[in-house]
């Protein structure tokens, strides 16, 4: 049996008074994943503990099958995986965004979108500057980066006390009283404050105000946490598998799982992602693995905006060049599975991630019907079947029983 597993990331959300009470689930044009609701089963799913922070990397965990509890080791450990970073049992893996802040409120959590060359120039005089034997700075992908810290056995400078708050948390808000605190966290300042004086006038920010852009005005230090120890997917499950995402922690969770990472060209976790090429490699890869994962990120940015317009276009180009090629490529193999799911609502209104129920959507091989006619968090909710330790989702989907069990 041939499975696949859609995540277009944050879509989940709450009815809007702009669209007339729709949710954007419900005001996209989504034949696809209207006709897996129809075909077969639709119910929620809760991936975000409560006493988890509601961000990607406890979310995807969970729609991965992994209980969240057990496993989880903070955010930046996931993405150091993913640039092949090795980190010791003394070091710690700290989320290094690249930001705008003005009059201590946060103006972009992205710094623009600032470019991966732009960031690369920023880290690396980062590193001239203030790093140090124990501290390396490595760039990632755009504003979401990275920063080192290798301890020494018996010195122990951070802890899982040391509070921090996800930039995409803060937009608009006053950061003031939002910096990092607890074990750790003077360190964590200083480089933050640091960073501002190095930024300032730097020819990258010169080149960004001159163009009209937002500067990168300084770092923000986040989601720290030590090496994970996750099992592999195969080892848990007993199926190969594969990921297509943009996205560096998705990326690292699929190194950390075993799963063949597949890079789309022109693949960019943005709106101006290549929707049509992650469909075409999806279905390509099906010929090789018995699982494959595609995650989007284009609606979860959308909702960081607070663009609904975005937010349904993202929709909709999941459905139509990702969910309906794979839905007709799986329909080749004869008995097959298919799930589409977001890992967390990302609400428009707070323009960051939430806790709660999302929906989802399975059809195919001895999959009951619900009876629900599209694919919508109120579609879902009508059915009654909830999830909620949403990490038993996955066990559920691959058993090769009846769905819902």
């Amino acid at each position: 049996m041939k499975y696949a597993i859609i995540i277009p990331d944050g879509c989940a959300d709450e009815p809007q008074e702009s669209l007339g009470g729709r949710t954007p689930l419900e005001a996209a044009d989504t034949p696809n994943m209207d006709a897996i609701a129809r075909e077969g089963a639709v119910g929620l799913a809760n991936h975000t503990p409560h006493d988890l922070p509601p961000g990607s990397d406890v979310a995807n965990m969970s729609v991965f099958g992994f209980p969240p509890r057990e496993f989880y080791c903070g955010r930046a450990p996931i993405e150091a995986a993913a640039q092949g970073i090795t980190l010791g049992p003394e070091d710690w893996a700290i989320r290094c965004n690249l930001v705008t802040i003005e009059n201590q409120v946060m103006r972009d959590f992205t710094a623009g979108h600032i470019s991966t060359g732009e960031a690369r120039e920023l880290l690396a005089t980062l590193q001239e500057r203030v790093g140090r034997p124990e501290i390396e700075f490595h760039a990632g992908v755009s504003y979401r980066n990275l920063a080192i810290y290798r301890g020494e056995p018996g010195r122990r400078v951070f802890s899982p006390e040391t509070r921090t708050t996800p930039p995409h948390d803060l937009m608009d808000k006053p950061v003031v009283d939002d910096y990092p605190t607890g074990p750790g966290s003077d360190l964590l300042v200083e480089l933050m404050t640091l960073s501002w004086e190095l930024f300032a006038e730097h020819p990258v920010n010169v080149a960004r105000r001159q163009a009209g852009k937002l500067p990168a005005t300084n770092i923000w230090l986040w989601g720290l946490g030590q090496a994970p120890r996750l099992p592999r997917f195969e080892e848990r499950y007993s199926k190969r598998g594969a990921i297509i995402t943009a996205v560096d922690l998705l990326r690292g969770l699929g190194a950390l799982l075993g799963l063949e990472r597949i890079e789309v060209p022109g693949a960019t976790g943005y709106l101006d992602t290549n929707y049509r090429g992650k469909g075409q490699y999806a279905a390509e890869a099906l010929a090789r693995v018995d699982l494959v994962f595609v995650h989007v990120e284009a609606p979860d940015e959308a909702s960081h905006q607070g663009d609904v317009r975005a937010k349904i276009e993202a929709i909709e180009q999941v459905d139509r060049h990702i969910v309906g090629p794979v839905l007709e490529a799986l329909r080749s193999y004869g008995q097959f599975r298919i799930m589409v799911t977001p890992d967390h609502p990302t609400f428009l209104r707070l323009k960051t991630h939430c806790h709660g129920n999302v929906p989802w959507a399975v059809t195919g091989t001895s999959v009951r019907r619900t009876g629900a006619e599209a694919f919508s968090e109120r579609a879902a909710a009508r059915s009654g079947i909830i999830f909620n330790d949403g990490w038993q989702l996955m066990g559920a989907f691959l058993t090769e029983g009846c769905f819902p069990p």
